[in-house]
């Protein structure tokens, strides 16, 4: 049996939000559409002279995002037409962008090494295919309310090498997006969509020790189309690895195709035999002018991104000293990252301590942040729950000591193995005091006492 090393390549598209379409006046708002075909124009729907006029605003968020993942930026770019046909295509081509995109050469850092960032480019969305019944027959219909939608696309080198790795990437990736504000990426909905192009290269072995990896990449790949979940992603790829694994054993190279995933059966199925860049036949879309950007005008964008979840994480741990997983999980939303921002600040001007406040968040239920609206509510919350620990160590001690003589038969059973009586000693301990105290520091004490006086007579 060989030896394989995982080659993943991953493609995001995520729909940008801006008010319109990214060629036309239409209304940007597919999911909430009062009827399929309502948001649409002779641009969007590709009848002949129509004449597509790019929205400003949609380039500009797309160099704000490759700007926030480091890259650098085309100072003179274009837009290409991209020819293939499927229904969900009136024109027969998507207006994309090809050999000049927007933003290339960026970095995502994952706990499995840094993901490098090939480009980051703009094009327009597709209609959608509805499978449906209609009059007892079954018929394919079209809503081409989402086509001309901005789209947004992300490519990585290959510098993926697991499942686990993909999906962090992945989720890091729509973080960062919706810290941005530029997009919602509701995957549910298809507002983002993953896909993970896949192969496996054969590692040459002595003694089953790795001693030289062929740096060329795989003949192949087969790519996961339209995955609109980091756990379907990450359980494609487990399945693809695995299939892709047996067949070379067998001697046996992958077709190259697009497969998608069937959650149900978690397993992967063909789709269609996978196109090649020529395939697509591209050229300059003649009806949009090539652009051309001042490093001024680039410059005024990069001051607009705001402090994002890797840099939020970073302070909170040099200022507050959160550790980094209990700040991963306050910073992982932008709307609840904004509220714990402001109440750690708060909580740190007060001298209350703030890696209490970051382990009570992190310990809520995944839906308690949206019932919280409010930092106000938030802080509230919290300072309920904390204990005040006002009281000195040396008073503790002595409401211990007489808790401890009244009740020497549960000392002894303690003494002797018991230990389920020491929440006996404790309950008596913190009724006598009659302040609300934290139960391990009394319990502690009570330890500490017990061991002092008892045991060793």
């Amino acid at each position: 049996m060989s030896q394989y090393r995982t080659i993943i390549g991953i493609e995001t598209h995520a729909e940008l939000k801006t008010v319109s379409k990214m060629f036309c006046g239409c209304i940007n708002d597919p999911f909430h559409a009062p009827a399929p075909n309502t948001y649409t124009c002779p641009v969007c729907l590709g009848l002949p002279g129509a004449l597509p006029v790019p929205n400003k605003k949609a380039i500009e968020w797309t160099l704000k995002l490759g700007l926030a993942l480091g890259c650098k930026v085309n100072l003179f770019s274009k837009f290409d037409r991209k020819h293939y046909f499927y229904p969900d295509l009136p024109k027969g081509y998507q207006i994309s962008q090809y050999d000049l995109p927007f933003c290339f050469d960026g970095i995502l850092k994952t706990n499995e090494g840094d993901v490098r960032i090939r480009r980051v480019h703009l094009e327009e969305d597709t209609g959608k295919l509805i499978h449906d019944t209609v009059n007892s027959g079954q018929v394919t219909l079209i809503d081409f309310n989402r086509g001309g939608v901005p789209l947004v696309e992300i490519v990585t080198e290959p510098d993926i090498h697991s499942a686990t790795q993909a999906k962090e990437y992945t989720k890091k990736l729509r973080q960062i997006i919706r810290y941005l504000d530029i997009s919602d990426c509701d995957m549910e909905k298809g507002g983002m969509r993953l896909e993970a192009n896949i192969s496996l290269q054969e590692i040459k072995t002595q003694n089953a020790e790795i001693k030289d990896t062929d740096e060329t990449l795989p003949g192949y790949k087969v790519e996961l189309k339209n995955i609109n979940s980091f756990r379907f992603l990450e359980r494609g790829i487990v399945y693809e690895i695995e299939r892709q694994k047996q067949l070379l054993d067998k001697g046996e190279t992958p077709v190259q195709e697009t497969r998608g995933y069937n959650p149900s059966k978690d397993e992967t199925f063909t789709q269609r035999v996978k196109e090649s860049a020529e395939d697509y036949r591209y050229f300059p879309d003649p009806d949009i002018p090539p652009i051309r950007f001042k490093e001024e005008y680039i410059e005024s964008i990069r001051k607009t991104i705001p402090e994002l979840p890797q840099a939020i994480v970073e302070r909170w741990s040099r200022e507050y000293g959160i550790n980094s997983k209990a700040g991963e999980i306050l910073a992982e939303e932008p709307e609840k990252g904004k509220i714990y921002n402001e109440a750690i600040l708060d909580i740190h001007s007060r001298q209350e301590p703030t890696d209490k406040f970051a382990n009570f968040i992190a310990n809520q239920p995944t839906d308690w942040g949206s019932k919280v609206i409010s930092t106000e509510a938030i802080l509230t919350a919290f300072r309920k729950s904390i204990v005040v620990d006002e009281i000195q160590d040396s008073e503790i001690t002595v409401v211990i000591s007489v808790v401890l003589k009244t009740n020497q038969d549960i000392v002894r059973q303690y003494v002797s193995g018991k230990e389920q009586v020491l929440n006996f000693l404790i309950g008596s301990v913190m009724k006598e005091l009659k302040k609300k105290i934290d139960v391990s520091r009394v319990q502690k004490l009570i330890v500490e006492s017990i061991q002092k006086e008892y045991t060793a007579s």
